[in-house]
Order: structure tokens, then sequence, then C-alpha cells
């Protein structure tokens, strides 16, 4: 099975205040967003495994894409999402963002430990979609808690599937409620622990 991509889009954000506060240092948010035929749309489909693994391409694709587009920055949090059009199935976008499709992302970042926060629905054209992020290698990691709410006009089509993935440079801004650190994080990654 191959999954045709209609339209690829890149979506960078900066910010810079938060609570009143602003800060040092920018949160820098991205998210590639494909849009996709749904090749099981209108029909129920009882193996979902040919559309797993066409998920693995998909992700090596909108990988580069996110890499390229986000710059020269070291990815802390990530997240995925699928919207579905009305005339597919919930199950369809949990087909295409299961790990098979995440590992291309884990590559092109630098790895990544910590499972992969995820939400799927089903939508009509324009529906926003809140992707819900945590930190790359230990959810708890309180300070990465977070969400890109993303959504695309004119998609997807009743056909189609929106396939989100959603990465942060940090935290949220001016995180203040506890527990481990990022920094915590990597000291022991570095001590190997």
């Amino acid at each position: 099975m191959e999954l045709q991509i209609r339209k690829m889009s890149l979506v960078c954000d900066a910010y810079y205040e938060a609570g009143g506060k602003r800060s040092d240092v920018p949160l820098r948010r991205a998210a590639v967003i494909a849009v996709v035929n749904n090749p099981c749309a209108g029909r129920y489909e009882a193996d979902l495994t040919a559309m797993i693994a066409a998920s693995a391409k998909l992700g090596e694709t909108m990988a580069e894409r996110l890499v390229s587009g986000f710059g020269p920055t070291k990815v802390q949090s990530y997240g995925k999402a699928a919207v579905v059009g009305v005339a597919g199935e919930q199950e369809h976008a949990n087909a295409l963002i299961s790990t098979t499709f995440a590992e291309p992302f884990r590559a092109a970042i630098g790895g990544g430990r910590a499972w992969i926060s995820s939400v799927t629905k089903v939508a009509a054209i324009g529906a926003l979609v809140d992707v819900p992020m945590n930190h790359k290698d230990e959810v708890y990691v309180r300070s990465h808690y977070d969400t890109m709410s993303v959504g695309l006009a004119d998609a997807p089509g009743p056909n189609e599937i929106a396939v989100i993935f959603a990465v942060a440079d940090g935290g949220r801004l001016n995180a203040r409620v506890g527990g481990l650190t990022h920094e915590e994080v990597e000291a022991r990654l570095a001590a190997g622990m």
C-alpha cells in the first residue's frame, strides 16, 4: 500500500512571553502536517497492517521536512496526532501514527526514549486538534507537558487523514510546577542511567 500525500505543511511558532513575564530565550514549537488519502475510507477493513507498514515511509518523509524546516535546534519534546475525515474511522488514524510511523522522527531528532503522547479523532474539514507533547526522554518532566493546536483550512477531506508530528525546543515558558527537570534528565543520560 502506498499513501498518496496531497499536501504537506510546516507550522513554526516562537513564544516570547507567558503569564506577563518575558523570557530571555523564546520557546519554539513546530508541527509538520501531511494530508494523505485514506485507502480505507467508506468501508470496513478488518486488517490495518498495510496502513501501519505504509506509515513508515510517511514518517521518513515528514521527519525530513520537519528537520529541514525547524532549523538547527535541539528538540526536547514531541507529540503526534491524526485527524481522519468523516468517511473514515478513528482506527484509520491510529494505524498511521503507531511506533512504525514515529521511529523515523526519533532517528531524525537524535533519539527519544519516552513514550510519545498522541491523540486521534474523526472530524470535518478545518478541524483543530490539540497535539499533546511531553519530554522526549522522560515522560515525567512536568515542564514539558504542553500542546500545540494544529489545523488546516482545507483538510482533512472526507476521504483523507491529516497526520501530524509536533516538537518543541523546551518546556512551557515560565514553568513552575516542580518535578524532574530537563537538565536532570540530560545529566542522567550523560551518566548512562
